[in-house]
């Protein structure tokens, strides 16, 4: 490193003490931001400080957005909401107490010896990141997750259990009517039912006050209803009951997560030169050309999070993929995030990050101390498996910078709780504060309602092409064109649900050409 690169790193880097975390931006270019950038960031920080305050910041949901407010509920704006939230921390301290003493057992009196948890997006990804990135902590549960409606992967993640008996199931949705998750939940207790289990006995629902999944779980009795609120988002549910139900459960350490994000949120509070979130979103816009010209390759150098690169990609491009911004303008704004683990994906996709097109910047996540599992067996005289993993980053660190690509490193002293809780908070704030520049509404996601309702259009279609199949059950076999002229549908759209509900017998196919093939259904005379 020259002097020019010392001096730039001692510019652009910014450091939490406790826990000890660094966000290392002297190759992210900055030097050539635009000075005005920071007098956005300052407005856009003020902004921050309203939102916590309780400002509604949903207007087409009228809701507020206090997932800050769960890690340190003095900032709520009411006693209600205060002691909401210190009343769920008690529960969920409860419940693990209660699973762990054995009081909270299975329907034979013996002990849960695994959890399975029922969700889908935020409700799944971020329990899923706890648990792979810390593991099992003594006297834990394992986590398994069903978090797509996929059956040959329900199939499997069932087949996997130890004993769905002593398996107690989470099921994680705010209104109850999340397809994904209905469907896992009922995949889920049909398999009880057929190894003569009553669902109720092992399930816990987490969910919103009222809601339909609240109301079932009420009405079969089920072992705990957990509160969520609409005031949480479940991109940003994490440190909700929704993760730190699953990370007591797995006997992690639920009250370091929510230090650590308290911490961060406390740093980034601070005026631009000394917070990470703002010279994140900073490196964002400029990099970016306010516009996510570039994509962020993330690249953290560790096993145990290689799923934070999807946890950044849903809650990055989630939050800032929005068609119009806050005055209903089309401003079709983004940030693409792709990513998997170093050293290994260097194989994958490094050669055309130094050499290929430069339409990135990287973000590496370093991770200093080895952890007290590591091994210390020396692969060459001196040197461990620890400093090769090292010697990649550093290695291409330097690689990308030669070629003049840009970067950011993250450094954590170590992989912890608390660690683990303030790199949440970092890129939920930063995703909020590059929000503000752009103006766009980082808390609605209308373009994933208008895949749910399409998604809806699709089965309502199914069900218009089956009863026209009954009510032709004594004719031959009907084409997609056919069918699709009596239903008022598309024949492509027809066509493509025909075929699949063939593939699974569910239909008789004759023929395999879109416009001739005929359909009838499985149970008719030929």
């Amino acid at each position: 490193m020259d002097t020019a690169t010392m001096d730039s790193y001692l510019r652009w880097r910014v450091t939490l003490d406790e826990p000890a975390i660094e966000l290392d931006l002297a190759d992210a270019g900055l030097d050539d931001a635009d000075p005005e950038l920071f007098a956005q960031l300052e407005r856009a920080i003020e902004a921050m400080h309203t939102l916590e305050g309780g400002s509604v910041a949903n207007p087409d949901e009228g809701r507020q957005v206090g997932h800050y407010w769960l890690r340190d509920p003095e900032l709520a704006p009411t006693p209600e909401i205060r002691a909401a939230i210190t009343s769920m921390w008690a529960q969920v301290d409860d419940i693990a107490k209660r699973v762990r003493s054995g009081a909270l057992s299975a329907a034979d009196g013996g002990p849960f010896r695994e959890a399975l948890l029922v969700g889908v997006g935020g409700s799944a990804l971020g329990p899923q990141l706890l648990a792979d990135a810390l593991g099992v902590g003594p006297g834990g549960l394992p986590l398994r997750v069903l978090d797509n409606t996929d059956p040959a992967g329900i199939a499997r993640t069932l087949g996997a259990l130890g004993s769905l008996a002593h398996t107690l199931v989470l099921v994680v949705s705010k209104s109850g009517s999340t397809v994904e998750t209905r469907n896992g939940m009922l995949e889920v207790a049909a398999a009880c039912e057929r190894a003569g289990l009553r669902f109720g006995d092992q399930a816990i629902a987490i969910t919103g006050a009222g809601s339909k999944l609240a109301k079932r779980a009420e009405a079969e009795g089920w072992r705990a209803i957990v509160p969520m609120w609409d005031w949480v988002g479940g991109r940003t549910s994490v440190l909700a009951a929704v993760g730190l139900l699953p990370a007591a459960l797995l006997g992690l350490d639920w009250r370091g997560l929510l230090s650590g994000a308290a911490a961060m949120d406390r740093q980034t509070r601070a005026t631009p030169r000394e917070n990470p979130a703002a010279l994140l979103a900073l490196m964002w816009h400029h990099l970016g050309e306010g516009h996510g010209a570039k994509d962020m390759v993330a690249l953290p150098y560790r096993d145990a999070l290689i799923l934070l690169s999807r946890y950044l990609q849903q809650l990055v491009m989630e939050s800032l993929g929005k068609r119009l911004d806050r005055r209903g303008e089309e401003v079709w704004q983004g940030l693409s995030v792709y990513g998997n683990k170093g050293s290994t994906d260097q194989h994958a996709y490094v050669q055309q990050l130094r050499d290929g097109l430069d339409n990135f910047f990287a973000l590496f996540v370093r991770v200093l101390r080895d952890g007290p599992e590591a091994s210390a067996v020396e692969v060459e005289p001196g040197v461990t498996s620890g400093d090769c993993l090292d010697g990649f980053f550093q290695g291409t660190q330097a690689a990308l910078r030669e070629r003049g690509r840009a970067s950011a490193t993250l450094v954590l002293g170590e992989l912890d709780a608390r660690s683990l809780g303030a790199t949440i908070a970092l890129f939920e704030r930063a995703v909020g504060l590059y929000a503000e520049l752009i103006d766009v509404n980082a808390y609605h996601q209308p373009g994933v309602e208008a895949g749910k309702v399409a998604a809806k259009a699709v089965l309502q279609r199914q069900g218009r092409l089956l009863a026209l199949l009954r009510a032709a059950a004594g004719e031959p076999g009907l084409t997609a064109p056919a069918l699709a002229a009596r239903s008022g549908d598309d024949p492509l759209a027809a066509w493509q649900s025909l075929r699949r509900l063939a593939a699974n017998g569910r239909l008789l196919q004759t023929g395999d050409d879109p416009q001739t093939a005929t359909f009838r259904l499985a149970e008719s005379p030929a």
